[in-house]
């Protein structure tokens, strides 16, 4: 017979129910017991004393008021009358209906009187032994239930704890089993088997659970050189890719990394796969800036006596969403060769250059002096285009010199306390004469309680001299350029803004990009705001534009955390 688990439930639930109705039923019982014979003490013992000591108050009252007590006297004894439970009670009663005869037709009888005071006595004598023998039965009752109820009441106790202590198992046993079962299939035991044998429920799940078990077992073991074969695989083809790349997942644990950057790295394959980022950081200096650093910049590693340059690419991989990412290494030494041998030709020819144009500046400034001979009037003009053309190229080949000095990391900071002020009045100094010619009105807009900052005065009034400059070439004439110095928090910022044409949103991003014009604009080389950039990246500062079209730009830089107060 198959018993199933929802009618061993059932059933322990109805033993449980049959112990509550035996331990009450017999309490039930023994308590009825009690009460009847305390009902019975008081209905058959206790009225007849009532009755008895009645007759007894009316005897004593005789002498007062005869009638009424001979009356009162003769309602108590009929009561007594009907009341006889006793041995012996009803002859004493019966005597007593004599004498109280005797009295109402000589109520002065001593004698009569005495004798129905005696089997008054009598009556309440065989109740009150009465009365004593019942308790004795009562109290033996009460032992007797006590007994029963206190053994009743420990067998069912002890039958339920036994009950209580095995009962759960049934059910919570298999349960436990099965979960721990579950719990080694989830951690990829799948020889795990459950041993539940009973033929209920519990039985079956324990069979298909290992039949589960049992199969992805086999499934294991088939795909298992599958995947061995596709590890190897991808290991080949990772390692094959020139590039160093180490892959990262979402949960910051390194999944792969090719030889190449195990060999920058200078760790073996064991101490970075399957390893958290953390753990490789405290490792490898390179790799702790590889995934903190999120500069484009170029890298320089250094291997043996010669510089390597990388350029990081991150490249983010989204699977069933989950965002992991591939760090890849492009090696870009070789164009930082070319790069360097372009800088270092620039700076060669404009250095070379220079020599020819200021020799040509010297001649026309000859050409000029009266002592060599007047000019005529087409002469002059033809002396001044060539003095502006070299003036154009001379300041071409300073922005070429500058940029060249700034890429190939020679450029020299003179870093030294300086007030803004002291900046702003040399910048002015140098474009009041351009400002002039266009009757262009300089407004300064300078908080009074600034303090020195820490910066190369010549390259930032050279970065301001380029903002004026600008704002003056493109305000309209009779128009207004406002310098403001102005100290938010711990920084302090710079801004030239004009009321020109303005510069449309999708130009603005590109505005610090070299050899980049807007379009419109004329003459420059593109390089100057480039230069401006390099500048406050090389002391640590920002640089931006605002512009709305048709009410003109307003051009900023500003020093970070570099200031203190005077």
């Amino acid at each position: 017979m198959i018993v199933n688990v929802k009618n061993r439930i059932w059933l322990g639930t109805v033993f449980l129910f049959v112990m509550l109705c035996l331990t009450g039923g017999v309490c039930i019982y023994y308590l009825v017991r009690i009460s009847n014979d305390s009902k019975g003490i008081l209905r058959e013992n206790y009225e007849s004393l009532e009755y008895c000591h009645g007759m007894h108050k009316q005897l004593d009252s005789l002498t007062v008021n005869y009638p009424a007590s001979i009356k009162k006297f003769e309602n108590d004894l009929e009561l007594q009358e009907h009341n006889i439970t006793e041995p012996g009670e009803r002859q004493s009663t019966s005597a007593l209906r004599k004498l109280f005869s005797n009295l109402k037709n000589k109520y002065s009888d001593a004698e009569n009187i005495k004798a129905i005071d005696l089997q008054l006595e009598n009556i309440i004598q065989l109740n009150m032994n009465a009365i004593h023998k019942k308790k004795q039965e009562a109290n033996n009752t009460t032992d007797h239930a006590f007994a029963y109820i206190s053994v009743v009441a420990t067998l069912v106790l002890m039958i339920a704890f036994i009950f209580l202590l095995n009962f759960p198992a049934v059910v919570t046993g298999p349960i436990m089993q099965l979960t721990d079962g579950i719990t080694e299939i989830a951690n990829g035991n799948y020889t795990h088997r459950v041993a539940i044998f009973t033929r209920n429920e519990f039985g079956q799940l324990a069979t298909a659970f290992n039949k589960m078990a049992e199969r992805l077992e086999y499934f294991e073991g088939r795909n298992l050189s599958k995947l061995l074969f596709e590890k190897s695989r991808a290991e080949a083809v990772i390692n094959s890719l020139k590039d160093p790349s180490i892959g990262i997942d979402k949960s910051n644990i390194i999944l792969f990394a090719n030889y190449q950057i195990l060999n920058l790295l200078n760790l073996n394959v064991q101490d970075v796969v399957g390893k958290t980022v953390d753990e490789v950081r405290a490792k490898s200096n390179l790799f702790a800036y590889l995934v903190q650093n999120e500069s484009s910049l170029p890298i320089k590693v250094q291997a043996g006596t010669k510089n390597i340059y990388f350029l990081k690419e991150v490249i983010d991989v989204s699977q069933d969403g989950n965002n992991s990412k591939v760090i890849v290494l492009k090696n870009i030494t070789s164009f930082k060769e070319l790069d360097a041998a372009k800088t270092h030709f620039i700076a060669t020819i404009s250095h070379e250059l220079k020599t020819p144009i200021a020799s040509s500046d010297f001649s026309l400034s000859l050409l000029e002096d009266v002592r060599t001979g007047n000019l005529s009037v087409e002469q002059m003009k033809l002396v001044e285009n060539v003095k502006e053309d070299n003036g154009r190229m001379l300041k071409i080949l300073s922005e070429l010199l500058d940029m060249s000095q700034v890429e190939a990391g020679s450029m020299r900071l003179n870093i030294q306390d300086v007030h803004p002020i002291m900046i702003v009045d040399a910048t002015m100094e140098a474009v009041r004469r351009n400002a002039a010619e266009k009757q262009i009105a300089i407004q300064l807009d300078i908080d009074d309680s600034l303090g020195l900052i820490k910066a190369d005065a010549e390259k930032t009034s050279w970065v301001l001299n380029n903002f004026l400059t600008n704002a003056i070439k493109y305000s309209p004439r009779g128009g207004l350029i406002v310098i403001g110095v102005t100290q938010q928090g711990r920084d302090i910022i710079f801004s030239v803004t004009d009321r020109g044409p303005g510069i449309e949103s999708h130009h603005l991003q590109h505005v610090f990009e070299r050899y980049y014009k807007v379009p419109g604009s004329t003459g420059g080389t593109g390089l100057g705001l480039a230069i401006c950039k390099d500048f406050m990246e090389m002391q640590q500062g920002k640089i931006w534009a605002e512009s709305v079209v048709g009410k003109g730009c307003s051009f900023r830089f500003s020093f970070n955390n570099r200031y203190f107060q005077a």
